[in-house]
């Protein structure tokens, strides 16, 4: 073999790892990736059924109920537009309290009540996850526009 038909030998194989190393890179980031929706956005059937997701917004009042084995737990999330059911089984974080606000990680079932494997609850008064306080804040100007009309 000629050290010419060498070097674009080894320049064709190292051209085709690189293309299989960012091909796995990408497939990799894409089944890890988790994508965020208000109550209206499910509501509206945006969300992904079966599919893992995030949903924010405020625990309604009034709506926590424990289920009967003690660590299962229901509520829901509303963005004061639209409310979500919530089902989790676990402990809940300290800070969960039903009129602030939360973010739940799981997927929507068929029947349209969302199975939360992970719950966060914000740290303190001042915070809120942008996604979560930018669809309250969508949700609220809907509502104005809904009742003025």
């Amino acid at each position: 073999m000629k050290p010419r038909h060498k070097k674009m030998a080894v320049i064709a194989l190292s051209v085709s790892a690189l293309t299989v190393a960012v091909i796995l890179v990408l497939n990799v980031f894409q089944s890890n990736l988790v994508f965020f929706f208000s109550p209206s956005q499910v509501i509206a059937k945006e969300a992904p059924i079966g599919k893992s997701f995030r949903i924010g917004g405020l625990v309604e009042e009034g709506s926590l109920k424990r289920e009967g084995d003690g660590t299962t737990m229901r509520f829901a999330i509303t963005d004061t537009s639209e409310a979500i059911q919530i089902v989790y089984t676990g402990i809940l974080p300290d800070l969960f309290k039903e009129g602030k606000g939360v973010v739940a990680q799981g997927k929507i079932a068929e029947n349209g009540i969302f199975y939360a494997d992970e719950v966060l609850a914000k740290h303190d008064e001042n915070y809120m996850p942008p996604e979560a306080a930018s669809a309250l804040e969508q949700a609220a100007k809907a509502q104005k526009t809904s009742l003025t009309q």
